[in-house]
């Protein structure tokens, strides 16, 4: 076990330059693209309180608010992405550029701790288009969802805000797996290469390999 050790230890070696390059360019390149390539996307969220209709008895009101994180933020999720909902806010914001797919794929919906408090959020590239839409969408489903659904009125708690830092791209994260990646490429690939080449090249090979006793070697001549 210590031989074995003791012979990774010196093909880590071997190839250091290797397992220090591969990193360091994946590294690079990770914090070059994270910089100058991808655009950065802004997050705006706005929230809402779901006030319900009351209908049976009390035990089945309170199993209801207990079940308004669980079950209906999903029909809530799926309404505000509608086409119904899209479809005027574009109109309204006259998103034109926009599809009504496209500014689906931009909202999400999220029940806050298992509450009745809904949060809407909108990513965006522009920080203050992200807030108007997240607070149209908000504006928008307020009105639909009442005829759409038995729910008795909808107030929203926080307008969004204009961004002031973007959520993505994520520097030190995308840095750090790039760097953890380049690293385990290039031990992978040292110990590839070292699996695949069968050559001979010094007496240790020889005793080691084919277990033989060396009994001399020839030294190089160069000709001056």
């Amino acid at each position: 076990m210590e031989l074995e050790l003791k012979e990774y230890f010196k093909l880590l070696l071997k190839w250091m330059w290797l397992i220090i390059a591969v990193p360091l360019i994946t590294t690079i390149l990770a914090a070059y693209i994270s910089i100058f390539i991808l655009e950065p996307v802004y997050e705006a969220n706005t929230t809402l309180y779901v006030i319900h209709k009351s209908t049976g008895s009390e035990f089945s009101i309170a199993y209801n608010d207990l079940l308004i994180g669980q079950q209906l933020v999903k029909d809530y999720k799926e309404i505000v992405k509608s086409r119904r909902i899209t479809t005027k806010v574009i109109e309204e914001l006259e998103l034109s550029n926009l599809t009504t797919s496209q500014l689906a794929n931009k909202i999400s919906v999220d029940a806050k701790n298992e509450t009745r408090l809904i949060e809407i959020k909108v990513q965006d590239k522009d920080p203050q288009r992200a807030a108007e839409i997240a607070n149209k969408v908000a504006e928008v489903f307020k009105e639909e969802v009442v005829e759409i659904m038995k729910v008795e009125n909808i107030n929203i708690v926080d307008n969004a805000i204009v961004p002031v830092n973007p959520i993505k791209p994520r520097l030190l994260m995308n840095v750090a797996v790039a760097f953890v990646l380049g690293l385990l490429v290039a031990v992978g690939l040292a110990f590839v290469i070292e699996y695949f080449d069968d050559t001979i090249k010094s007496t240790e090979d020889v005793e080691h390999y084919l277990e033989l006793t060396v009994l001399g070697t020839i030294p190089e001549f160069t000709q001056n």
